[in-house]
């Protein structure tokens, strides 16, 4: 059963919310129906938003696979944790103008981080 994978599948869901109405909010005062009109700050809310969902579903799918694999309930928080910390680093940093790249920076070595850790931990528990 899972106990600790969906807190953090909670977490990330409010921040992608928060970032697809940044997208909206975006929208709305450039008057942008469809696409980016190549309006900068369009363009940046979209990838920050499509940067979320492009590595944290992935994450998420792998720190279940852990925690379902009955690894110790730390290791299930420390790769949730790592990986909400990176996402919303990353989150921050990309969409500042100008961007903050030491946090986009930590925020996707966090971010990999939980990945490559998570799959490790997988790939061990399952053999």
């Amino acid at each position: 059963m899972l106990t600790i994978t969906p807190i953090y599948a909670a977490l990330l869901a409010f921040l992608y919310v928060a970032l697809s109405v940044n997208v909206i909010r975006q929208r709305r005062d450039g008057k942008i129906s469809v696409g980016d009109h190549g309006d900068k700050a369009m363009i940046k809310a979209m990838r920050t938003q499509a940067n979320c969902v492009e590595y944290a579903p992935f994450a998420l799918l792998l720190i279940a696979m852990v925690e379902l694999q009955g690894a110790g309930g730390w290791l299930v928080s420390l790769l949730g944790l790592s990986l909400l910390a990176g996402r919303l680093m990353h989150a921050y940093g990309f969409g500042k103008t100008p961007q903050i790249m030491i946090f986009r920076q930590i925020g996707m070595m966090l971010t990999f981080a939980a990945i490559l850790i998570a799959a490790v931990s997988s790939l061990i528990l399952a053999l």
